[in-house]
């Protein structure tokens, strides 16, 4: 073989690593991420909320904040590689509707590495059923070049009271984008419900998956705990105050409408629910509306359209 033929055939050896090598660096690549503060004494369901995920995800990012009880070590607990702890101080100067929530979002999403394309936002109180994943992961590859698409589109369940009911009025959002594009001009807007760019809403694209979200799903005890745990991130003194010299326990009975749960819940909520150890039956056949809220109640359920609806994004794929 001549000089020149061996050159040729370096040159080409070396292309095809260079293109395998580009391949590489700009496969689509899904970080997860969530933040958490003493979910033990507020008993949230993080461990199910980060594991229903990690199916789904490349590396998962957990910050924690300065939590009073055992939360270190029940994320530790997990045990997965794909799991990278960080740890924040939550300002308390940031008590106004949760406005906290939003500055740890953003401080999680900031530890985003800039080589994932996407970036999974996962509640302390939410969890992803396994029959998702591959709708999940296929809506990540088909729009990771989409560049117009910002976020994807999740559908919710709210469980209310046990796992066997869920509202299903307008006081409940019925979508929220949990999927962001790993672009650091997107942050998490007001208490992190959802997430913008500056003021403008999330373009966004409909993917055919839900989040159960489990966050009123506890003992009438647990909950009132909860609620005086948390409602410092949420009032001034006075409201605050009221809230802690309120009955230990929560009725569950000031609900406006539910439903029935008839389908199954996500595999790693088995166990929790497993050991609920409280009974609350509630009477689901009233519905409990204005004469406005029970009209637009119904054009929903006959339309599927939910008009004059809060909402943080902008629907440009589905």
């Amino acid at each position: 073989m001549s000089l020149f033929q061996t050159l040729l055939k370096t040159i080409g050896k070396l292309k095809k690593i260079s293109v395998l090598w580009s391949t590489k660096e700009n496969e689509m690549k899904v970080a997860g991420f969530t933040i958490i503060k003493n979910a033990v004494v507020n008993d949230f369901p993080i461990v199910e909320a980060i594991r229903s995920i990690l199916p789904v995800v490349d590396e998962m990012i957990v910050l924690i904040g300065d939590s009073t009880d055992e939360t270190i070590a029940l994320i530790e607990s997990i045990g997965d590689p794909k799991i990278k702890i960080h740890h924040s101080v939550w300002n308390p100067a940031l008590r106004k509707g949760g406005a906290v929530l939003a500055d740890e979002t953003n401080k999680a999403f900031q530890l985003i590495d800039p080589s994932f394309t996407w970036a999974f936002y996962i509640q302390g109180d939410e969890v992803v059923h396994e029959k998702y994943y591959p709708a999940i992961r296929a809506a990540c590859e088909k729009y990771a070049a989409d560049t117009a698409v910002q976020g994807l589109l999740f559908r919710y369940k709210h469980f209310y009271g046990t796992y066997d009911y869920v509202g299903d009025s307008r006081k409940w959002y019925d979508c929220e984008t949990r999927i962001i594009r790993n672009n650091k001009q997107i942050s998490a807007y007001k208490d992190a419900q959802g997430f913008r760019i500056g003021k403008a809403k999330l373009p966004v694209a409909k993917i055919d998956a839900s989040i159960y979200h489990y966050g009123w799903v506890k003992s009438p005890e647990q909950m009132r705990k909860k609620q005086k745990e948390s409602s410092v991130f949420w009032n001034d003194d006075t409201k605050m105050e009221k809230i802690k010299a309120s009955p230990d326990y929560y009725d569950f009975t000031g609900f406006d409408s539910l439903e029935k749960f008839t389908e199954t819940h996500p595999n790693v909520m088995l166990d929790r629910i497993k050991r609920k150890n409280w009974v609350i039956d509630l009477d689901i056949s009233k519905k409990k509306f204005s004469l406005k809220n029970l009209v637009l109640y119904y054009f929903e359920k006959l339309t599927g359209i939910r008009p004059f609806d809060f909402k943080n994004h902008k629907i440009i794929r589905s």
